[in-house]
């Protein structure tokens, strides 16, 4: 009983339970509120004493404003506390779905990978293109399940990260050629400039892929289409740069595509968000990857921006620590 009473008055691991930073809890909402009230009714004392004679109306005044205020804390105290158990409630919800999603999906995937690994010849044209149209949304399923999955866990904090040192060169060069078949689909030049002070770098290599992997990708999905009224051929380029700043090696993506409008350019970060011309350019995308690289990015010692003008481009930088 005294353990239980204890444990909840740790506001920091109830607030760590909720997800939230400090400043957003509800139980520490409750404590600056208590402050507040303390130091109002000490005011209130100290001017009731000094301006009113009769002690009876100062002491009623002070007793009314102190039920006031309590009645306004708990208000506000229990309607952040409500938010903070549906934003939990909503990440164990997306958390369940994309486990019991996972499953189905990589049954799916392994089946059709199964089926088109044999002799395709006895298939039908039109049934083997019906395999890849298959296989081709049941890896953007996959990835979708895999994306919330993993929003859940950093929003919740059981995201475990295996920070090693490792070759950033090499990452760069491996995510490079992984992205070759797209940029030749869509006639796009991708070219490194590399400093050759860097070498290694510390961090979970997997995710670090990942931060790389989201932000080409979207620099392949929002290159320009071509114009037929225009009488010049389109030059699509995509830069791969990277360089040693003191302890850290800064990472830059930068595109020659649509750009993003400057409405848009504060809820780049933001969970789910795509701008507002993605419809108008014909892309696809969930709105996560930026988030989930931000999120990395800081769990890592890292940190994430960019600069766009709409209709030139864009460029996105992220810094990592060499060690």
């Amino acid at each position: 009983m005294f353990a239980r009473f204890f444990r909840q008055l740790n506001i920091t691991r109830q607030c760590r339970s909720y997800g939230l930073p400090l400043w957003q809890c509800p139980q520490f909402l409750f404590v600056v509120m208590g402050v507040v009230i303390i130091i109002s009714i000490f005011v209130s004392y100290v001017l009731g004493r000094r301006y009113i004679e009769d002690p009876v109306i100062t002491i009623t005044l002070i007793l009314t404003m102190s039920g006031i205020l309590l009645s306004i804390a708990f208000v506000i105290t229990n309607s952040f506390e409500r938010l903070a158990q549906a934003s939990r409630m909503k990440s164990e919800f997306v958390s369940i779905v994309s486990h019991q999603l996972r499953a189905p999906l990589s049954n799916l995937q392994w089946a059709l990978d199964f089926l088109m690994s044999g002799n395709t010849d006895s298939f039908l044209k039109t049934q083997a293109s019906y395999f890849e149209i298959l296989k081709e949304n049941t890896s953007r399923m996959q990835a979708l399940v895999n994306d919330l999955l993993k929003v859940s866990r950093l929003e919740d904090g059981t995201l475990r990260l295996d920070a090693k040192d490792f070759s950033f060169v090499e990452l760069v060069e491996s995510v490079k050629k992984e992205f070759e078949p797209a940029c030749k689909a869509s006639n796009i030049r991708c070219v490194v400039q590399g400093d050759p002070r860097v070498s290694r770098v510390r961090g979970d290599e997997a995710y670090v892929r990942q931060v790389l992997s989201n932000l080409m990708d979207n620099a392949v999905r929002y290159a320009k289409k071509e114009d037929s009224a225009s009488a010049s051929p389109l030059v699509r380029l995509i830069t791969m740069r990277y360089r040693a700043i003191g302890r850290n090696v800064r990472f830059e993506v930068e595109d020659n595509g649509v750009g993003i409008p400057s409405h848009d350019q504060n809820s780049v970060f933001q969970k789910f968000f795509r701008s507002s011309n993605a419809l108008r350019h014909e892309t696809h995308g969930t709105g996560l990857g930026l988030y989930i690289a931000k999120s990395l990015l800081r769990r890592m010692g890292g940190t994430i921006g960019f600069r766009s003008t709409e209709g030139e481009g864009s460029v996105f930088w992220f810094t990592i620590p060499v060690q």
